[in-house]
């Protein structure tokens, strides 16, 4: 339904009070519907495993590999990242790096399951960060050699 607010206001966008409002014709227009909460999937359920998953690993990783990964992301947003964008964190970089080696290897890598034993057991490229760069899970940066304390 067309929408028209008071003091003012000729438009909105977002949601407030049970309803979702649109800004449309270069905010001349605001349609207003009934906000719905989304049905959960089944891909719901399966990223959001994983990711409460790859989270305890993250947490559970050695300090100076976690401490690797600040180094990579201060050197990423210098290297690769545009002045206009934020510079992503530690964690992001981790999620970034896991999903690309699930990319890699589907069939055998379940990252709703896997264990820092698992990563070590395979030894898999995700070990250090020097062999994620390398195997291009991660985007190249200068001295990303330097990087080479393992996530146990």
């Amino acid at each position: 339904m067309k929408v028209k607010f008071k003091f003012g206001i000729e438009t909105y966008s977002g949601t407030v009070d049970g309803m979702t409002y649109g800004s449309y014709r270069d905010d001349k227009l605001c349609i207003g519907r009934e906000y719905v909460y989304p049905t959960l999937t089944t891909n719901n359920h399966d990223k959001g495993a994983a990711l409460k998953n790859l989270a305890s690993v993250f947490h559970a990783s050695n300090a100076n590999y976690i401490a690797d990964l600040k180094l990579y992301c201060i050197r990423n947003g210098q290297e690769n990242v545009p002045k206009t964008q934020l510079i992503p964190s530690a964690f992001s970089i981790f999620l970034k790096m896991m999903y690309a080696w699930y990319d890699s290897d589907p069939t055998h890598v379940d990252l709703s399951t896997v264990q820092i034993s698992d990563i070590v057991a395979l030894d898999a490229d995700v070990r250090t960060l020097a062999r994620a760069v390398n195997a291009g899970f991660l985007p190249n940066i200068t001295d990303a050699t330097d990087l080479t304390n393992d996530i146990q």
